[in-house]
């Protein structure tokens, strides 16, 4: 053949790679030009081998070695049998046969399930023969099944595919064994064969009696290996033993829930397979394992399938695509999102046989070649244009079907929980049971009456709410409480205005929906503030939005909410209504791990200032006035079960200042105080001022400065050492605050003194932990705690002449200033910063006190909301309090 056909030369110039196609063509023109003249003079077998000289160099080399290969593009539509004889014919017929299916893959003539399905085939056929060979390992009796796992399982292979496979038998160990692995030796000369599935992996038997696999399954197996064996079917050997093993298996994956915790495990495992391709870099390339890619449609569908295949038996399907036509069916997934995922399955498999077919590589990364990433967008059928070459075409194409891909993936990926119950089918009780179980609700029958109201009817919300619910379970499900979101979800939707406004911020916000669900499974009072303002659902996404605002602006906004309110009863429901909206932002931050302990002490220690100034703009003081604070709201350490140490100090010492003063100070105390518990803003403790309960509530700065000088007693300049202004005249405050530092400053801290305030702490210990709290696992109190830090702080500061309001500034000075290492002031950091953190999340999540619940039903919220289990949470305890205490035995009781 001197020309080329005039058809082969437009073929060759719109390949996908015109060298390679023109080198191989010259290749064969010189080795085999018998074969390939008719091949090239007839138009679709030129189609096809061009097409096949662009795609793959392994089937190049196929095609100049076998003479028999460029024959066999004559008639790629009819499958010649495998053959019988020796594994030498089989390996040659499969080579021929891969040949095949890639000639009608490249040109069109089938689609990605035919190809994948004859792939399986063709696989199938080869442990057939694999097995035919290995008859001479077995004896009499006898009997050898092979299974096959994961793509052959699922007749949905590619081209450079593991086999995947078990063994069952029954007979002789050591022949079944040795009939086991001459299969694997046999098979693998045209595949890469893996028994890894197997139990135990490398370390089990290769070989196992199906009483042997039922009870490993019973005892042993992973819930991957539940997973797994949703694709798992017997290809090769004694039929009514791969029958029986077949049944056997099915038990163990349907008849068994699939519960929360193995809903779990499977997810942490796809999380860590995640990781491990983030670490690589190749995320955003990785078609499988990466965001968006195989795998996200694989775990969907069979999670799917595990969850809820229990009861509808049209789910028990290995294919992929045909669980996803099943679930869409059924009602599981919203024939869209069935559709999207489908298609992009479809999608993904191309781009992966394109990138294998090539030199039989196992890859599923896109190059980063970019001619290379040309040729494999051209060999997928992407052309250039005015508007986008073929690589960027294709680069667009993978992008936005990868994003649909995780977006749909994660919208489904619980929705068959909510389809099921609230409307497509009705489900008995044990069904619904064992379902929601499965989502770690407890409360079962609570939680299905909670799903039917929040989808109940035919409204444009309930439909909505439909489509949104799985989502919400799925988030409320990884709460530490989810049976108390789900009910404050239910509250939150209660009616069909709010529903409608809920169903469309979720809508319009997903992640208003992922932080409501922690907030309300996590939160009663958080949950209770939201149902009193539900306004502020929407700002849950905006961490800017949530912040804590300076002062001014808080003394502004709090004085605005009560000016125009008449009575004092309703100034006191609006400044009570103000802390609770400004309250959320703090503890949703908080929750949401967005604010550290420092930052919640500080924003609530603002927001009570803000409280108290706007008290006396309601009390309209005719005398100069200021609230001192002491304690923990003086170091601007306030934690949410803290109430407010304070002192008053006032200007003139006639008694009309005194009697207006006084006014004052206990009107304050009330407005503050509420009148009743369940009405409280801020419970305050003026107990700190002088004289205690029995002095006046509010001093001169004349009668301060005369108490300082000559009955402030120990205790008292200890408790004073974090005071500073924080409403009301501030440059009164200043005076006072200055005045408390001299008297501080002027007697030095003596022997008597410091031995004073140790016995005061004992005392402190043994008479104020109430009698339900655990003293061994006590916050505040416990050894080497709150208190413990605190008070070691307070004895080195009076010792040592140092200013510092907040306990961890305080340390910071004191390791600056030499007198104490920084190893030793790190530990007590580490367990200021742990019980606070404990304390505050303690009152979020399970109310008011100050030790560890030993209540399973308390103790096991609060740490799933720390992110820990309850044993783990005591020994972090006991970890950093004794190392904390063997710190303050050395510089609070000068013990070494």
């Amino acid at each position: 053949m001197t020309t080329a056909p005039e058809h082969l030369i437009e073929l060759v110039e719109r390949s996908a790679d015109r060298e390679r196609v023109r080198v191989s063509l010259d290749q064969l023109r010189v080795e085999r030009p018998d074969e390939l003249e008719p091949v090239l003079d007839d138009l679709e077998q030129a189609r096809t081998l061009v097409a096949l000289l662009a795609a793959s160099r392994s089937l190049t080399r196929l095609l100049r070695g076998d003479p028999l290969a460029l024959p066999s593009l004559a008639d790629v539509d009819r499958r010649m049998a495998a053959p019988e004889g020796s594994m030498d014919e089989v390996v040659a017929w499969e080579r021929r046969e891969i040949l095949r299916i890639a000639a009608r893959d490249l040109t069109g003539r089938d689609g990605v399930e035919a190809t994948t399905g004859l792939l399986a085939d063709v696989a199938r056929d080869v442990l057939v023969a694999a097995h035919g060979a290995a008859g001479a390992d077995l004896g009499d009796g006898d009997e050898l099944v092979v299974v096959g796992m994961g793509k052959l399982g699922g007749h949905e292979l590619n081209y450079s595919s593991d086999i995947d496979v078990l063994f069952v038998g029954e007979g002789d160990p050591q022949r079944l064994g040795r009939a086991a692995r001459t299969i694997l030796g046999e098979a693998g000369r045209c595949f890469r064969v893996d028994a890894d599935l197997r139990p135990e992996g490398r370390d089990g038997p290769l070989c196992r009696s199906l009483g042997s696999y039922e009870r490993y399954w019973a005892r042993w197996a992973d819930p991957w290996e539940r997973q797994a064996l949703v694709k798992a079917l017997p290809v090769a050997g004694a039929a009514e033993l791969g029958e029986r093993w077949a049944a056997s298996a099915a038990t163990i994956v349907w008849d068994q829930p699939f519960t929360a915790d193995d809903l779990r495990y499977v997810r942490r495992m796809k999380v860590r397979a995640e990781e491990q391709i983030s670490l690589r870099g190749t995320a955003d390339r990785e078609i499988k394992r990466g965001p968006g890619g195989i795998r996200d449609i694989e775990f969907a569908a069979q999670l799917l399938q595990l969850v809820h295949g229990r009861v509808d038996l049209e789910l028990r399907t290995p294919n992929t695509l045909a669980s996803l036509s099943a679930l869409s069916d059924g009602g599981y997934v919203e024939p869209d999102d069935a559709t999207m995922l489908a298609e992009s399955y479809r999608f993904l498999r191309r781009v992966e046989h394109a990138l294998q077919l090539d030199d039989e590589r196992q890859t599923h990364t896109v190059p980063d070649d970019r001619d290379e990433r040309r040729r494999v967008a051209r060999v997928l059928g992407f052309a250039g244009s005015p508007a986008a070459s073929a690589t960027q075409a294709f680069d667009e194409a993978l992008a936005l079907v990868r994003t649909r891909v995780r977006s749909v993936h994660e919208r489904v990926w619980f929705r068959p929980l909510l389809d099921s119950l609230a409307g497509a089918g009705p489900l008995d009780a044990e069904a619904a049971a064992e379902r929601l179980e499965a989502f770690g609700f407890t409360d079962v029958e609570r939680t299905r009456q909670a799903v039917t109201e929040l989808t109940r009817g035919l409204t444009r919300s309930s439909r909505m709410m439909r489509q949104l619910l799985p989502l919400l379970l799925d988030w409320l499900s990884s709460a530490p409480d989810p049976d108390l979101g789900l009910l404050g979800l239910r509250k939150l939707a209660s009616g069909e205005r709010r529903a409608s406004e809920l169903a469309t911020t979720f809508r319009e916000s997903p992640q208003a929906a992922r932080h409501l669900a922690l907030l309300l499974g996590t939160s009663r009072q958080v949950g209770d503030i939201l149902q009193a303002n539900p306004d502020l659902i929407e700002r849950l996404p905006h961490v800017e939005q949530l912040r804590t605002k300076p002062r001014l602006e808080l003394v502004e906004s709090a004085v605005a909410g009560i000016r125009w309110r008449g009575e004092i009863s309703e100034q006191q429901a609006a400044l009570r209504r103000w802390k609770q909206r400004h309250l959320l932002g703090v503890a949703a931050r908080d929750l949401l791990a967005e604010a550290d302990v420092a930052t919640v002490g500080a924003d609530l220690s603002s927001l009570a200032e803000a409280a108290l100034e706007a008290g006396l703009h309601a009390l309209a003081p005719k005398v100069r006035i200021a609230v001192v604070a002491f304690g923990r709201f003086g170091g601007a350490e306030v934690g949410y079960p803290s109430d407010l140490d304070v002192a008053f100090v006032h200007e003139g010492s006639d008694a009309r200042s005194v009697e207006e003063a006084d006014r004052v100070a206990a009107g304050l105390v009330r407005f503050l105080g509420g009148p009743t518990p369940a009405e409280r803003i801020w419970e305050i403790d003026a107990t700190l001022r002088p004289e205690g309960r029995t002095g006046p509530l509010s001093r001169s700065l004349q009668g301060w400065q005369a108490y300082l000088a000559r009955w402030a007693s120990t205790w008292e300049r200890q408790a004073y050492l974090r005071v500073r202004p924080v409403a009301g005249d501030l440059t009164l405050g200043d005076a006072l605050v200055g005045d408390i530092a001299e008297a501080i400053r002027s007697r030095p801290l003596s022997a008597e003194d410091a031995r004073d305030i140790r016995r005061m702490k004992v005392r402190i210990e043994q008479e104020r932990i109430p009698a339900n709290e655990d003293p061994e696992f006590h916050l505040k109190l416990g050894p080497g705690s709150l208190s413990d830090i605190e008070w070691t702080v307070q004895l080195l500061q009076l010792r040592h002449g140092l200013a510092g309001t907040n306990t961890l500034g305080a340390l910071d000075d004191l390791v600056a200033a030499g007198h104490m290492p920084e190893d030793d002031a790190a530990v007590l950091v580490d367990s200021y910063r742990f019980c606070e953190h404990t304390r505050n999340r303690s009152f979020l999540v399970t109310g008011p006190g100050d030790a560890l619940p030993t209540r399973p039903e308390r103790a096991l919220p609060l740490a799933r909301s720390l992110g820990t289990t309850v044993p783990e949470l005591r020994d972090e305890y006991r970890r950093v309090t004794r190392r904390a205490r063997r710190v303050v035995e050395h510089w609070f009781y000068d013990q070494a």
